[in-house]
């Protein structure tokens, strides 16, 4: 399945059997900063590089990238979804939004 726009800061996560594309909006950034356990968006950031995020932070990133993309469920529907590849699907595309949001254009 194709992953999204990575050129857009886009990836795709399948949930209870359809398609949705992700991304981290600004105002995704800021819903995900005021939600998360970590003094900023950088600590996040090295959380995911040293392995050390929890499933808290896949669940927020997934779901400020799902509302970045348009979706307007609740975290219950998230936590709810049969996600098609799993919790290892759920890490790969929460670190890949992370990582293309605060990728340089062309790099």
């Amino acid at each position: 399945m194709a992953d999204g726009n990575p050129f857009a800061g886009e990836v795709a996560l399948t949930l209870d059997g359809r398609r949705h594309v992700l991304k981290l909006t600004l105002g995704a950034l800021a819903e995900l900063e005021a939600g998360m356990e970590a003094d900023s968006l950088v600590a996040l950031v090295q959380r995911f590089e040293t392995g050390a995020f929890t499933a808290r932070d896949v669940i927020a990133l997934l779901l400020a990238g799902l509302r970045g993309g348009g979706w307007h469920g609740q975290a219950k529907t998230l936590l709810e979804a049969e996600i098609e590849g799993g919790p290892m699907e759920c890490t790969r595309v929460a670190a890949l939004l992370l990582g293309r949001a605060f990728a340089l254009p062309g790099a």
